[in-house]
């Protein structure tokens, strides 16, 4: 099967204008762009997908070996530009598709104009001199508790990740995303996720970078995305006045400004 039938893929606008690429996180598909992937038709080729395992991408896309690492959902984005002959993208991820589109650059720079990365972390475990947000035990029991009941995890978790307690419908949603998963696909997932490292790759990614950072998020705090902005060559960090670790939900107006905001800047540059 073709990437583009194999990972559900959708474009908008016009199909000579510059590319813009949409990636979704863990536990989510690219309904999660659909308030913030459109405000762009108007003068981008908009691209949303959704990842193997996810959405309607289909079910034998998955496999455990290949998507045993990051690197194997990198393989996945590559696979789609290149199905539909893309040059000069800017890729938009969200929470670990920030890092998976940071991978991908590295593997093949001369696809990409940009990356936009909302939500990055490239690592989640506290280490010496580095916070992550996480200890071993956060992950272990994350992962532990996943595992054994992931519709009670996904229901516990989505509300407190998604933050904004004052708008409930923003925790059902996510559930709901999380729900659509099949719990061994996200468990993996949740590990290729929740232990990687990448800091080592962030001095490596060639294209000009935005950095996109809620004031206040339980998964990626504030000093992750300074220290994303700080390791990468050429990044521009946008702390956004939003809570929560999804704003293309919570405040995708706040969002999509910054995005194009960025894009106006790279063009005039």
């Amino acid at each position: 099967m073709d990437p583009v039938t194999r990972h559900a893929v959708t474009v908008q606008g016009p199909l000579d204008a510059p590319p813009l690429v949409f990636a979704h996180g863990f536990g989510c598909d690219q309904s999660m762009w659909r308030h913030v992937a459109p405000a762009f038709a108007d003068r981008h080729r908009v691209v949303t997908f959704d990842f193997a395992g996810a959405g309607g991408s289909d079910p034998a896309a998955y496999d455990p070996d290949r998507h045993r690492h990051l690197d194997g959902y990198a393989a996945d984005l590559l696979d789609v530009l290149q199905a539909l002959d893309l040059r000069d993208v800017v890729l938009v991820g969200h929470s670990v598709a920030a890092m998976i589109g940071a991978l991908a650059t590295i593997a093949e720079p001369e696809l990409f104009a940009g990356l936009v990365m909302v939500g990055p972390s490239p690592r989640y475990l506290d280490d010496d001199g580095y916070t992550g947000g996480f200890t071993r035990e956060d992950i272990d029991e994350l992962l532990s508790s996943l595992a054994s009941n992931y519709l009670g995890w996904s229901a516990a978790m989505a509300p407190a990740i998604v933050g904004n307690p004052d708008r409930p419908e923003l925790g059902h949603e996510l559930t709901a995303a999380f729900c659509r998963t099949h719990p061994d696909v996200a468990r993996r997932f949740a590990e290729a996720t929740f232990l990687s490292d990448n800091r080592a790759d962030l001095p490596h990614v060639a294209v000009p970078a935005l950095v996109l950072q809620c004031r206040e998020d339980v998964i990626a705090p504030v000093e992750v995305g300074a220290y994303v902005a700080e390791q990468l060559p050429d990044a521009t960090l946008v702390v956004l006045d939003a809570i929560g670790h999804c704003p293309q939900l919570s405040s995708p107006e706040l969002t999509a400004d910054a995005i194009r905001a960025w894009l106006d800047e790279q063009a005039a540059a």
